[in-house]
């Protein structure tokens, strides 16, 4: 166990996000986006099994040998917090460690623009952020938290496989439910959610049509509800949402989704100047135009709507990208990496504006 710690210690310093143990292969950490080797005892099976057995809680160890993967947050004592995931490759088992920054930042530390904290003040809704895995949303959704802990009187419900960041009351009263430990699954504590008088909701992620349909009751009754999905861009995750129902069901998902949604935010990482790392974030805004085109099945507009939203604090992830090349902080390159279609970008920085249509807007000088 001496080792582990030293391990997780090494990586804190090293100011590492992930850490990769595999037996019989180097320890790797990875490090703004890289991942390293590092110069550590490569694990054996052996050690690694004698880790699992105290860092693994009783209750969810007939899990691991029944699923053969768990999800968890581990803490250590001195060494800090780690979302863990544990799965087996070729019969043994293998640790993907994620820390969890202990002090909650502020969205002008994270880089986020005013309109995430106009989000986070909303009183209802649906509020989905989303991304690729290690594009920041859990530590965007916890500085949404925490901005409402620390500003107004609310009661917050978190339901989370596992619990990343750990919230004190400050203003506002969060409980904190763990699946596996507080809750026997996502469907049994969003069963009985709306009888805890919850004024948010955090649902860790977006799983399935339950975790959707319990998402929408609650915002129909005016409770804020926040969570994550795994996609590349906001129309993208609309459509996974309706997906979760079968074909019948979609046009009912789909006007439920059109009058409850509030907003969707996807972020990815992008490299700075100075090698540190930021979102770029695509937004989208429920407004009266997007909610018509929700209700008509009209998906494919709303690329265009985004980019004429400006007004109301939508963006694509062209004009962030644009917009952070042009405040020099990071280079046309990056940028170009990042972008959905790097033509189309490399147009707008040249001058030319297009909307979905290719129709011409305007020229710079």
């Amino acid at each position: 166990m001496e080792t582990f710690r030293q391990i997780l210690r090494a990586a804190t310093e090293a100011g590492a996000s992930d850490i990769h143990l595999k037996a019989g292969a180097p320890v790797m950490f990875r490090i703004r986006r890289d991942l390293v080797p590092v110069d550590a005892p490569a694990p054996t099976s052996a050690w690694i099994t004698s880790v699992l057995q105290q860092v693994v809680p009783e209750p969810l160890r007939e899990r691991l040998e029944t699923d053969r993967e768990l999800d968890l947050a581990i803490e250590v004592e001195g060494e800090g917090r780690f979302r863990a995931n544990i799965f087996q490759q070729r019969g043994n088992y293998v640790l993907a460690l994620r820390l969890v920054k202990s002090q909650m930042r502020s969205f002008e530390e994270l880089h986020l623009p005013d309109i995430i904290r106009r989000i986070a003040e909303t009183p209802r809704g649906i509020v989905i952020i989303s991304g690729a895995p290690g594009a920041g949303k859990s530590t965007t959704l916890a500085a949404m938290i925490q901005h409402m802990n620390t500003t107004v009187r609310r009661h917050i419900v978190t339901l989370e496989d596992p619990i990343e960041y750990l919230f004190e009351d400050q203003m506002s009263v969060i409980e904190q439910r763990e699946v596996g430990l507080d809750t026997a699954s996502f469907a049994t504590g969003l069963r009985h959610v709306l009888r805890q008088d919850p004024d948010v909701l955090m649902i860790g992620e977006m799983r399935d049509a339950q975790s959707v349909t319990a998402a929408v009751s609650a915002a129909s009754v005016g409770t804020l509800v926040l969570s994550t999905l795994h996609t590349g861009d906001t129309t993208r995750a609309i459509q996974r949402i309706l997906e979760f129902f079968p074909s019948v069901e979609r046009e009912h998902a789909r006007r439920q989704l059109a009058g409850t949604l509030h907003a969707v935010i996807c972020q990815k990482l992008v490299r700075t100047k100075d090698d540190q790392v930021i979102p770029a974030l695509e937004i989208l805004v429920n407004t009266a135009s997007v909610a018509k085109l929700l209700e008509t099945d009209r998906l494919e507009k709303l690329p265009g709507a985004i980019e004429l939203g400006s007004g109301d604090g939508m963006q694509s992830f062209d004009q962030s990208l644009l917009r952070l090349v042009e405040s020099g902080t990071i280079t046309q390159a990056e940028a170009y990496k990042n972008a959905p279609n790097p033509e189309a970008l490399k147009m707008k920085l040249q001058g030319v504006v297009l909307t979905e249509s290719r129709r011409i807007l305007g020229v710079r000088d």
